[in-house]
């Protein structure tokens, strides 16, 4: 479990959480520090030589820091474990690029990987949508509760001043707050739950989309569509183009004045072939699917 392959080029042989984390704990503090001589007799031993059993030197009198590392992530809800797991992976990179011509001390540099590897953990995990992607949003992420004062939502003064020390944007301070404050929710209820009717899969559903109400309206639209077209088949040249703009035209649909000029003849005869047509139309779509036609156009 807190062991890792990917950060370097051969295993390592670390060691692991036999029975409790507390005695994989109590366990890799008792592998002694190292002293700024034998730092960099290590790690110039693998950078030349990639001399594993360097390497894994340099790894365990550090894994004491990966634990105490993961212990200031623990508010997030992941196990410790897993976070000493991450960290553990970050440890071992930092080893494989460390530079003792540099100067500095491992821990120094290995800090930056240890957190690195948990934050990316945390962001994977802490919720199944993703909070912070962009690079601002994961520092508000890491910094905003720690730089809140309370609980009570910030004040636009608060606003300002996080984003001026964190040198973000104001509006994002506001909506990683949003963000943190929200919390998720199971679109189906559990099976204990005695409210499961106030469960998202109870209101968020639209009937319309089930399979077999989707045929049925489809199959009625099909019904009606036909009716309708052997419906207009029994009419006269006039009365088919009078109902069709009258009735079926979506937009736009003209006048008894307007088809009394088209044909003409006075907008009372344009009236008495319309309702002749319709008569006829519905005797033809009674052995159909009974259609409700729209109001006609004011004359």
């Amino acid at each position: 479990m807190m062991q890792s392959t990917q950060a370097l080029p051969m295993p390592m042989t670390l060691p692991m959480a036999a029975g409790s984390l507390e005695t994989y704990i109590q366990s890799v503090n008792r592998f002694p520090l190292l002293s700024a001589a034998q730092e960099q007799e290590y790690a110039r031993r693998y950078q030349r030589n990639e001399d594993l059993g360097a390497a894994r030197e340099l790894v365990l009198s550090h894994l004491r820091l990966v634990v105490a590392v993961a212990r200031g992530y623990l508010g997030y809800g992941l196990p410790h474990a897993d976070l000493i797991q991450e960290g553990n992976i970050g440890l071992m990179k930092a080893v494989k690029r460390f530079d003792p011509a540099r100067g500095v001390r491992l821990v120094s540099f290995a800090i930056h990987w240890i957190k690195a590897e948990i934050h990316e953990h945390i962001l994977r995990n802490w919720r199944l949508v993703k909070v912070a992607t962009t690079k601002a949003q994961r520092k508000l992420f890491f910094n905003l509760r720690s730089m809140k004062k309370g609980l009570a939502p910030l004040t636009a003064a608060e606003v300002r001043s996080i984003a001026s020390a964190l040198k973000v944007k104001p509006e994002e301070v506001v909506e990683m707050e949003t963000r943190l404050a929200g919390r998720e929710m199971s679109f189906e209820a559990d099976d204990d739950d005695e409210e499961d009717s106030y469960a998202p899969v109870h209101y968020l559903a639209d009937p319309a989309a089930e399979p077999s109400q989707q045929l049925e309206d489809e199959q009625e639209e099909r019904v009606r569509t036909e009716g309708i077209s052997r419906a207009l088949a029994t009419l006269d040249p006039r009365s088919r183009r009078i109902v069709e703009t009258r009735w079926l035209k979506e937009k736009d649909a003209p006048t008894l004045h307007d088809l009394a000029g088209e044909f003409g003849v006075s907008a009372e005869r344009i009236r008495q072939i319309e309702a002749k047509a319709m008569q006829k139309m519905k005797k033809s779509l009674q052995s159909g699917a009974p259609r409700a036609l729209p109001a006609p156009a004011a004359a």
